[in-house]
């Protein structure tokens, strides 16, 4: 018994929803795009300790594998110890100095060891972030996980993301802090932990597009 057309009508619509409604769902998690770097162009990476490098030798920090990697000069702005609010006040005057083509901005965890105010936190990135954007430098985001056994990553960077349409890597920190091999103390990666961070956030700059 061949089937009625309207039948194959109504099968068609619904294949043709699912396929929408699959590509939306597609769109809505791709990764925001990032202009393509130029060969000479110039990233900043910076934040505190976990962009210094500490733990790890100065050519084993996450900015100098990342720049071999990219083939494309990173500059690690990365200050040890630093909370959000003096890295707002910082970041401006390096953004002068280097003109990089791109800030890849991992901060806040200082702030979460000392049990910061979330919102304060959430202010010092979006003010990072602005500082970059008025210079239309396109910016990176890394998430980064509250101490605790379940180190996770606060929602504030997903939110922060969002409203700019930023790429975001917030699986690898919780990843590296959670295992020992990766890590030379309690807190800061080992070589092996800023590798696979600096991957990471290549990975990302691939599927953004930057490179």
């Amino acid at each position: 018994m061949r089937p009625s057309g309207n039948h194959i009508t109504r099968r068609s619509w619904t294949i043709a929803h699912l396929l929408l409604l699959v590509g939306l769902a597609t769109c809505s998690t791709s990764t925001p795009p990032l202009p393509q770097l130029a060969p000479d162009a110039v990233v900043l990476a910076y934040g505190d300790s976990l962009t210094y490098g500490t733990g790890a030798g100065g050519d084993q920090s996450y900015p100098a594998v990342l720049e071999r990697l990219v083939r494309r000069r990173v500059i690690n702005g990365g200050v040890p110890g630093e909370l959000s609010g003096d890295g707002a006040k910082r970041l401006a005057a390096l953004l002068d100095e280097h003109r990089p083509q791109l800030l890849i901005l991992c901060h806040g965890g200082n702030d979460l060891l000392r049990k910061r105010d979330a919102d304060n936190i959430e202010t010092n990135l979006r003010t990072m972030i602005g500082l970059a954007r008025e210079r239309n430098i396109p910016v990176v985001l890394v998430g980064v996980p509250r101490p605790g056994l379940l180190l996770s990553v606060p929602d504030f960077y997903r939110k922060i993301a969002r409203e700019f349409g930023l790429p975001l890597e917030a699986e690898v920190l919780p990843q590296i802090e959670g295992d020992r091999a990766l890590k030379s103390d309690s807190i800061h990666p080992n070589a092996d932990g800023y590798r696979l961070l600096a991957q990471r956030i290549y990975a990302l700059m691939r599927s953004a597009g930057a490179v």
